[in-house]
């Protein structure tokens, strides 16, 4: 299994997590705190508990207690950041949730988990490799909460029966409104190995719903204690500042240009600042078969380091299994049978302004000698034309 380098590591750790004071104001925080403040108003009984952790954690935390089976697919390397057999950079904020059950006394209790989180993800708009999340979890004396009735087709968020739907609806209410006030929402069924009952969270964006989290009961396997019942909700707060500001590009709330920067410590409506077009290039490269958005918008931010802020979206646009490729273009490509032609769109853009067509093409290079390292120099896409401008250089693997 690999397992990240000292460097790689050091870098991931040095991403500056905007749910934390300490390291300066972000409008993430104020969701933060305007979703902790309505929870504590309207259970000011409970324990407020604010939990951070570490950002490295039990692969037993984030993978095991929570109910993931040895075999997930979450598992994966392609998914999973491993710093060796048994610790992991968090995925999920829930990974935070068998720690704060543990240090928690009482019966009753707000557990509250923010913080950043490590995905190897696709890029375009709304993903990041590094988002937030916070885990909010209502806990309460008793046995364990009965199950949800199924939510009828379209899953609303309103008319779910039974005392354990009124009460997770009821958080779920709370913090939302309180995030996005007047923004409608509704719930879909969704299964999590850490809650029985699940649903995922959408919010209504003006022209599409949006996921915005998910909730459920708290399952048994995740709370062991007895006399404790809990209720789970987990939310996407990079998601949820966009939404309230009216953001379309996730890579602007890390945006270093004071003309953006000083709009992130408020959460009033964004100003846009103007960027200038989009670059698109298509590269053609030999990868393994079943690859997917996700391992290579991770691979592009490698690649490119500091740089990865300027590129918009990685999408592939075809796969092609290297036997139905003509000779020629399997010769250009130095693809083998077992491998598959994907043809990628790579968008260019610097969100500040513009991006001149040279640097363009040495962000596109860089990505397309990283990507086809070890096979023989193309420029095609399947036989046809490369889609870059005249004089676009392509370097030749190692």
């Amino acid at each position: 299994m690999p397992y990240l380098t000292e460097a790689a590591l050091a870098a991931d750790l040095a991403v500056r997590d905007l749910t934390d004071p300490a390291a300066g104001q972000h409008a993430v925080q104020l969701i933060v705190d305007a979703v902790l403040a309505a929870a504590t108003a309207r259970w000011p009984s409970a324990t407020l508990t604010v939990h951070r952790g570490s950002r490295i954690v039990d692969v037993a935390d984030n993978y095991d207690r929570l109910g993931y089976s040895p075999d997930a697919t979450a598992r994966d390397t392609r998914h999973t950041r491993y710093v060796s057999p048994d610790r992991m950079l968090r995925s999920q904020t829930s990974a935070l949730v068998p720690g704060a059950v543990r240090a928690m006394t009482g019966t009753d209790a707000l557990l509250a988990c923010p913080g950043i989180v490590y995905r190897r993800d696709s890029i375009d708009r709304l993903h990041t490799g590094t988002p937030h999340q916070l885990d909010l979890w209502r806990i309460t004396a008793g046995p364990p909460a009965s199950g949800l009735a199924p939510v009828p087709a379209g899953g609303e968020e309103r008319g779910l029966p039974g005392a354990a739907a009124d009460e997770l609806i009821e958080l779920v209410a709370v913090a939302v409104s309180a995030a996005l006030p007047g923004t409608s929402w509704r719930v879909r069924p969704a299964a999590h190995p850490y809650t029985t009952d699940g649903l995922e969270i959408e919010a209504w964006s003006g022209t599409e719903w949006v996921e915005i989290g998910e909730c459920g009961v708290a399952a048994a396997h995740v709370l062991r204690r007895p006399g404790i019942r809990g209720l789970a909700l987990g939310l996407g707060l990079d998601r949820l500042v966009m939404l309230r500001k009216g953001i379309t590009d996730i890579r602007l709330l890390r945006s270093a240009d004071p003309r953006v920067a000083g709009q992130m410590t408020s959460l009033a409506p964004y100003r846009p600042v103007p960027s200038g077009p989009a670059a698109r290039r298509d590269l053609s490269v030999a990868m393994p078969p079943g690859v997917t958005a996700e391992e290579l918008g991770d691979r592009v931010r490698d690649l490119l380091g500091p740089d990865a802020g300027l590129v918009e979206e990685v999408a592939i646009r075809s796969v092609t299994p290297a036997a139905d490729l003509p000779a020629a273009s399997r010769e250009r490509l130095g693809i083998r049978a077992d491998e598959v032609n994907v043809l990628l769109r790579v968008i260019l853009r610097d969100p500040h302004g513009t991006l001149p067509g040279d640097r363009a093409n040495d962000l596109r290079d860089r990505i397309w000698h990283g990507l086809t390292a070890g096979h023989h120099e193309t420029g095609d896409s399947g036989g046809q034309a490369p889609a870059e401008p005249a004089g676009a250089a392509v370097e030749r693997g190692p």
